[in-house]
């Protein structure tokens, strides 16, 4: 269902219910279909009770931006799931050029900060994902090593649709699927792990200060990357 403008709310309840296949949004009894038109069946009740939740805060008049979490999982149904390998090949270049693993020339506090807050996160990918990742200085282009890519292509390929949305919004907005797939992790702390991916621009804020311009964005792209971590910890709810 999409709203090109608010409309008038043409519902009382809105109430996740139990159907074939899984769980269901229902407005006055009635089941929500995707913006693709496709039954928007969820995988559970966490889920289900997450994207009720969007139906119903609106107040007299439906706003339309204000649905996050169901665009991305009528996209996972929608798109996602009947062709994962579109998802998958859009997800892999974040790895290929993950901004954790382009560093400043040695020697400045800059290269310090990055090592101390990058170092950790792809040592720890690395380790659960066995995988390995090449550091570089400078913006030139570095292979990683034979086997990493291929590993990484059936991590992401043993994901379900729901999960692949979030890992894919979380690797865009961080510009690395290492800070995304860190993300998944139960207990990580997500404040910290965006901070990492935006590291250069905290960095460059702490000595300048920040405009509120660039404060907002950053504050947006935190926001989204919040929503998508959450999407995917929902999915891995029993």
């Amino acid at each position: 269902m999409e709203f090109e403008r608010q409309v008038k709310r043409f519902y009382k309840l809105a109430e996740a219910a139990p159907v074939e296949g899984g769980w269901q949004v229902m407005l006055d009894g009635r089941g929500l279909k995707t913006q693709g038109g496709r039954a928007q069946v969820v995988p559970n009740r966490a889920l289900a009770e997450r994207l009720a939740g969007e139906w119903a805060a609106q107040g007299e008049e439906i706003a339309p931006g204000t649905f996050p979490l169901r665009d991305m999982t009528d996209y996972a149904i929608d798109m996602v799931a009947a062709d994962p390998a579109v998802a998958i090949d859009a997800i892999l270049p974040y790895g290929d050029t993950d901004t954790l693993c382009y560093r400043a020339a040695g020697g400045d506090s800059f290269r310090t900060r990055q090592d101390e807050a990058w170092e950790p996160i792809l040592a720890a990918v690395e380790a659960r994902e066995g995988v390995c990742f090449a550091r570089t200085e400078g913006v030139l282009h570095a292979a990683h090593p034979e086997g990493t890519r291929e590993r990484l292509h059936a991590r992401l390929d043993g994901m379900d649709a729901f999960t692949l949305v979030a890992v894919q919004n979380m690797a865009a907005l961080a510009a690395s699927l290492c800070v995304a797939l860190a993300a998944l992790e139960p207990g990580a702390d997500l404040d910290a792990l965006y901070a990492a991916a935006n590291l250069e621009e905290d960095w460059q804020a702490m000595q300048w200060g920040w405009d509120e311009e660039a404060r907002a964005r950053r504050d947006a792209r935190l926001k989204g990357f919040t929503l998508a971590a959450e999407l995917a910890a929902l999915v891995r709810q029993d």
